[in-house]
């Protein structure tokens, strides 16, 4: 069977192609927008994009697509002149067609689109009915219209001869634009289907394409055939009533949904008549509920109910095309489609997975069992098998190259928006309500997986490429499967995937578990012009393996999560019941994680209880004693004793497919000689009837992090190994109190495992998650050293009591933070707070400390001609109470806060401020979901919506004090050298509204100051940096950079502002400053290093692009440069807001040279600029030649550091 493709198109807009023969879904990287459906024949792709135009991709053959153009000339014979251009009053148009009704000159001819285009000029036709005419092409006749011969008689009064052009179709394998038909109103198609090619048992040759309009009309495309794939005009077809979705096959079938649920059939279509005759009414499946999706095939039709529920429709053939009656069948699938063969294919409700119809054979239509496509796509990173080490160690997917603007609507502000300020869209990673496998077991919940809509595509951030997911069926353990109702005679199954996570040394081209290294952070990126506005670096979120995130962040999907799919299209994909498809199996296998699991997990009996605790200590002692081997000769002082915690918790589990499953949850801890102390937490939990077992050393955990979700207490623990992975151990408890017991508990365990205690140094490097919670880690000396610094992934964090958004630092021990409402706070140097009790917290210097912000929902409407706007959308819409990404719905009943923490303290109410305007009501407009929206209305536009907001608060406590009144967006602070002996300390800042501060009277005594000084400025600004040397760097608000001259201490203030170019085509967002260097980032996500910068030229001379992908940045005192990246890909998934390190950075590589990549994803601030500790100074061996006074004697003496 020759090869064909299946083609689909992911929630985001992408279209991808899978080939018969393929084993990966290859995206069609032509298709420069995003695209609502498809549909597919054998020789072409018809699509619906964005903007609501079709467009029409043929594929490329040996054959070329021609197109025969012809014109007659006509002349009569006059007794003066001879055959001539005179003609009679009477007679047809010197120029005609072959008729002569129709005026046909040269110039009447143009290309119908720009997707053709001329193969040469006009030349005359001198063959006559397969015979040579005289020259000249000359054909004559006693009169028009006659009988006309190639040979001149004394009769002939006269001729005609034809004139031919060919024009060529080159627009193959690319999308063409289809020219839109003029009408008096627009009225954009929403759904569109291809079929017909198979009508009567002798085709013509022709396609039907069939579309659907937003108003509900029904058109028919006029005319293509192979000759004009495009078609020549569209046709109303009359209708019973307004139609959302339509379906044609490729015989004479040709079903619809009407908006009530109702379905129509078109009957009386045959080969001289594809557009049929009339409609006939067949009610839906369900009395209770109505169709919302059709799908037909030569002898099937399939529908789906609002419900989701499949049913097929039994007894359809060509003379009966409404059949007879309904088939319920098992699955839940949004959307169906039927191919060549009557073969099937769905996507699923629950994972959004393409799934393909087992059995359907030309006795049995209906199949016999649902199976999920499971192939990578050719962006996944996981799966590439040119090397493992790459995979695993690829980092962030950074290039050298510049970014360009990204598509970036007003949508994407608020999705950003709503990730921090709303609360409808936050939501756990990897949690079940995430995106998971099918269930394996009734015990499996049901993922809740946000409404997957024709608008969905939610244009790019920062780039078009997405990393995959690893999957493959899982050969050891299939899941079981799931029969039909027993009303229904037909025997079915769901066979769900199960994948692996990890892979062999065969199939990855490299060992099973490669060493993690530093890989620059690289992606490709392709260049796309600017729309619309772009978030300001304070309202970043964070797609986050540990914190919160939103579904609709730039990156759709993890490189441990199946992609979603919006629409799939089979007409062109020739399979039957015997093809030899690779769809359904992956590279990895199931049966790797299964061996290490079981490698590493022994089976817990009482009998073998005393083993594994007598190795476990063993070991532990071994290393007890290595590491204090130069202390053996002290007298052991204490006694050693071990305690243990246990509880009853919930675990997401490692294997696919992912879910949580109940556990015992311990932690031992042991205090060995030398009152050293360690601990090991264990998780207890059966894996097929056998008890297992999974365990952590205390002193290997790098982080703790509460997670936020909003159906479960959670929280994940880190290890180096974790780290590398992007996988941390999610663990869930029964209720709040019991998670924040477990978290202090831990935490100090892993303090006293390490020595950590009190508040933080001096040199603590600070960072912030996305959900707000603060954690520090302690520098080690090594950190910056060259050549081996100390890995990040290595670096312990701790979590400090609070509630703030950024916050900076030097090494004076001076922080300040801002919250989510601008309010700045000052470190008191305390420790603890929050959920942090007795001796994880210091008993002063604890304050109340509060913070609001507010959450976003959207009200969504569509126009329709009768009622005008409503809040009756189409089927496919989103929801008409929603977030920003339309994605999850949101009403003003069921929306809560952010998390527990979190409580209402406004009402709902009409946001005026929305980005891009509003009308007096609070209204935006657009043509379509999604789209850039503005605040007047057109006549294009067919949608609307309206922001609502609600304010919430948090109460905690921690270590801050409030610096009244100002609210401020940005601060910065002097980094100080490790020995500084500064006195007052320079802290600058931005106000809310874009003002520049100067804080006075700040020291190391008194680190809130005294009072403010207020920089003039003529426009608003949003980011400033001070470096080591007093340069203050600003960013303003239209992303342009300034530097402020002449600052000292002196001068606190500065005395004129210096323009500085922006990088080309960009506009920065933030800028840090240190002792040398600056950085910037732009609002693409591209990380710049200002070139030139000395002390007698501040400002430097230009930009040098170091990489892309980053959110924010930090450059500390030595120059060291760390930053919030995106796309960092681990071994099992794939994090953003990961803490990044950049390796290579000295003065005669002010840029450095790599990354080293630390705790992530889910991290959104961090500051280096308190870390001044110099790094040792690794001298290698040197020669040194020494002379004595005599010129004859020279020596030379080798000296080694």
């Amino acid at each position: 069977m020759p090869t064909s493709l299946l083609w689909a198109v992911d929630v985001y807009g992408r279209v991808y192609s899978l080939s018969t023969a393929g084993q990966q879904w290859e995206q069609c990287r032509d298709a420069h927008m995003e695209f609502k459906r498809v549909t597919v024949a054998q020789q072409c792709c018809w699509g619906i994009a964005c903007d609501n135009n079709i467009y029409l991709n043929v594929y490329a053959s040996d054959l070329p697509v021609r197109y025969q153009e012809e014109t007659y000339e006509n002349q009569r014979w006059n007794p003066v002149d001879g055959f001539s251009e005179r003609l009679l009053p009477s007679d047809r148009w010197q120029w005609s067609d072959v008729t002569g009704l129709q005026h046909q000159p040269f110039d009447s001819f143009q290309l119908p689109s720009s997707s053709w285009e001329w193969e040469g000029d006009w030349y005359v036709d001198e063959n006559f009915e397969g015979e040579p005419t005289d020259k000249g092409g000359w054909t004559y006749a006693i009169d028009f219209p006659a009988t006309y011969t190639k040979d001149k008689k004394w009769k002939s009064c006269v001729r005609r001869r034809r004139w031919l052009r060919y024009r060529r179709y080159n627009a193959m394998d690319i999308w063409a634009k289809i020219p839109s038909q003029q009408t008096t109103l627009p009225d954009p198609f929403s759904d569109i289907s291809c079929g017909g090619w198979e009508i009567g048992e002798e085709p013509r040759g022709q396609l039907s394409l069939w579309a659907v309009s937003l108003q509900g009309k029904v058109w028919f495309r006029e005319g293509i055939c192979h000759q004009n794939p495009e078609g020549s005009l569209w046709e109303e077809v009359p209708l019973p009533g307004e139609v959302v979705q339509l379906s044609c096959g490729p015989g004479e079938l040709v079903w619809a949904v009407l908006w009530e649920g109702q379905l129509i059939v078109r009957e009386g279509i045959g080969r001289d008549s594809p557009k049929g005759t009339s409609w006939a009414v067949v009610e839906s499946p369900s009395p209770d509920v109505g169709a919302i999706h059709v799908a037909v095939g030569v002898n099937v039709v399939w529908a789906v109910t609002k419900d989701s529920k499949v049913w097929f429709r039994r007894g359809v053939n060509s003379h009966n095309p409404c059949g007879s009656g309904w088939i319920s069948m098992v699955g839940e699938m949004i959307m169906i489609n039927v191919g060549l063969n009557d073969q099937v294919w769905a996507i699923s409700c629950d994972d959004r997975a393409v799934y393909f119809r087992q059995g359907v054979t030309a006795s049995e239509l209906s199949g016999k069992t649902w199976k999920a496509i499971n192939v990578p796509r050719d962006g996944d990173r996981s799966h590439s098998s040119a090397s493992a080490n790459s995979q695993h160690s690829a980092g962030c997917f950074f290039t050298g190259e510049v970014r360009a603007p990204s598509v970036a609507s007003d949508t994407e502000s608020d999705i950003h928006k709503g990730s921090i300020d709303g609360a409808g869209c936050l939501v756990a990673s990897a949690s079940p309500e995430s995106f998971v496998d099918a269930p394996s077991d009734p015990d499996t919940p049901k993922p809740r997986v946000p409404k997957v809509t024709s608008d969905s595509f939610i244009s790019e951030l920062v780039s078009d490429r997405e990393p995959g997911k690893s999957s493959s069926d899982d050969g050891s353990a299939p899941p079981p499967a799931v029969p039909e109702d027993d009303t229904v005679p037909i025997e079915e199954e769901v066979t769900a995937p199960s994948a692996g996570v990890a892979r062999s040394s065969s199939q990855s081209g490299g060992p099973l578990d490669p060493q993690w290294s530093n890989v620059d952070l690289e992606e490709t990126q392709s260049q796309q012009p600017q729309t619309g506005a772009v978030l300001d670096s304070a309202d970043t979120s964070s797609l986050s393996s540990i914190a919160t995130y939103t579904l609709a962040m730039e990156d759709s999907y993890g490189g441990d999560e199946r992609p979603l799919w919006a629409w799939v299209s089979g007409g062109g994909c020739s399979v039957d019941s015997h093809s030899q498809l690779n769809w359904f199996t992956c590279s990895l296998n199931t049966s790797s994680l299964v061996q290490s699991v079981q490698t590493m997990s022994l089976s817990v009996s009482p009998a073998q209880t005393a083993a594994w605790r007598r190795q476990i200590f063993e070991q532990l002692s071994e290393r007890t004693k290595r590491e204090i081997d130069n202390f053996r000769h002290y007298e052991q002082a204490i006694e050693q004793s071990v305690w243990v915690k246990k509880g009853t918790m919930q675990w997401w589990r490692d294997w696919k497919p992912h879910k949580w499953i109940d556990i015992h949850f311990a932690l031992e801890q042991f205090s060995g000689s030398e009152g050293y102390k360690d601990g090991i937490l264990f998780i207890y939990y059966n894996y097929y009837e056998e008890k297992k077992y999974l365990h952590a050393f205390v002193n290997e955990v790098t982080i703790l992090v509460p997670v936020l979700n909003d159906s479960k207490h959670t929280f994940a623990v880190y290890t180096p190994e974790r780290t590398k992975q992007r996988w941390p151990i999610r663990v869930a408890a029964a209720t709040e109190l019991e998670m924040h017991d477990w978290l202090a508990l831990l935490s100090v365990s892993c303090c006293d495992a390490r020595g950590i205690h009190g508040p933080p140094s001096k040199q603590a490097i600070w960072s912030i998650t996305c959900k707000g919670d603060i954690f520090v880690s302690e520098p080690s000396p090594n950190l910056e050293a060259t050549p081996y610094p100390t890995p990040c992934d290595q670096m312990f964090w701790r979590q400090i009591g609070g509630h703030l958004r950024t916050v900076e630092c030097n090494s004076t021990e001076i922080v300040w933070g801002i919250g989510y409402d601008h309010t700045a706070w000052v470190y008191t140097g305390g420790y603890g707070g929050g959920f942090f009790q007795g001796l994880a917290s210091s008993t002063d210097n604890i304050y109340t400390q509060t913070d609001v912000k507010s959450v976003y929902i959207y009200e969504n409407q569509r126009w329709n001609p009768v009622t005008g706007y409503t809040s009756r959308g189409l089927p496919t819409d989103r929801y008409m109470w929603s977030d920003a990404s339309g994605l999850h719905e949101c009403t003003k009943t069921n929306m809560k806060p952010p998390s527990p923490q979190w409580t209402w303290v406004s009402d709902w109410a009409i946001d005026y401020s929305a980005s891009g305007g509003t009308d007096r009501e609070g209204w935006q407009y657009a043509a379509d979901f999604p789209a850039s929206y503005h605040g007047y209305k057109t006549i294009k536009d067919f949608v609307r919506r309206r922001q609502w907001a609600r304010k919430c608060k948090l109460t905690t406590t921690g270590p801050w004090q409030e610096i009244p009144p100002i609210p401020l967006s940005d601060v910065t602070i002097l980094p100080c050298a490790a020995q500084s002996t500064v006195d007052v300390v320079p802290v600058w800042a931005i106000s809310n509204k874009g003002d520049v501060l100067c804080r006075l009277g700040v020291t190391a005594l008194t680190p809130a100051g005294s009072s403010w000084l207020h920089v003039g400025t003529d426009q608003p600004f949003k980011s400033i940096s001070i470096g080591a040397a007093s340069q203050v760097w600003v960013i303003a608000k239209d992303g342009s950079a300034f530097y402020r001259g002449s600052v000292s201490p002196q001068s606190p203030a500065g005395d004129c502002w210096y323009h500085i170019p922006s990088p080309p085509k960009q506009k920065l967002k933030q800028v840090s400053v240190g002792r040398t260097s600056v950085c910037a980032v732009d609002e693409n996500g591209n990380l710049w290093y200002r070139q030139g910068v000395a002390p007698s030229y501040p400002q430097g001379s230009s930009w040098e692009h170091i990489s892309n992908n980053v959110r924010k940045v930090s450059v500390g005192p030595l120059d060291q440069v760390w930053v919030i990246a995106d796309k960092v890909q681990g071994s099992h998934s794939l994090s953003r807001g990961t803490v990044c390190h950049r390796l290579g950075v000295h003065p005669m590589e002010p840029k450095g040279q790599s990354w080293d990549y630390g705790i992530g994803g889910g991290w959104d601030h961090i500051t280096v600029r308190g870390n001044s500790m110099e790094p040792p100074h690794i001298r290698l061996s040197s020669v040194t030649l020494v002379y004595d006074d005599s010129p004859a004697s020279t020596t030379i003496s080798e000296h080694r550091a």
